[in-house]
């Protein structure tokens, strides 16, 4: 069985390691293909409403992995304007109550929800 560049992981993305797939999987978003679509404000904010914490040098290397450029090639007036929006991005997203463990103590009936 063959599979298809839509396929890739989002760690086929450069910048992205193989320990980012979990990551992104946990906001639903399971292939490169997922993430070029949604662009990486979009995917971010769904990043932190499942529950990821929020941190900027992951963002703006996820940024310039979509570019196809190298985590370290962002600079100045780039950097600002990136952080700018990293922080427009956290500021307006509320996490998921269930995010993280407690999704977890949910699904196995430990904790239900209100």
């Amino acid at each position: 069985m063959s599979t298809s560049p839509n396929d890739d992981p989002v760690s086929s993305i450069r910048n992205l390691g193989p320990a980012t797939d979990a990551v992104y999987a946990r906001a639903g978003i399971t292939t490169a293909t997922q993430l070029r679509d949604l662009g990486p404000d979009a995917a971010y904010a769904r990043l932190l409403k499942s529950g990821a914490r929020p941190h900027f040098i992951g963002f703006y290397a996820m940024v310039m992995g979509l570019q196809g450029r190298p985590w370290n090639d962002c600079n100045g007036d780039e950097k600002t304007a990136l952080r700018m929006r990293f922080d427009a991005i956290k500021d307006g997203v509320t996490p998921d109550p269930l995010a993280g463990i407690e999704k977890i103590l949910d699904e196995i009936g430990v904790i239900a929800l209100k």
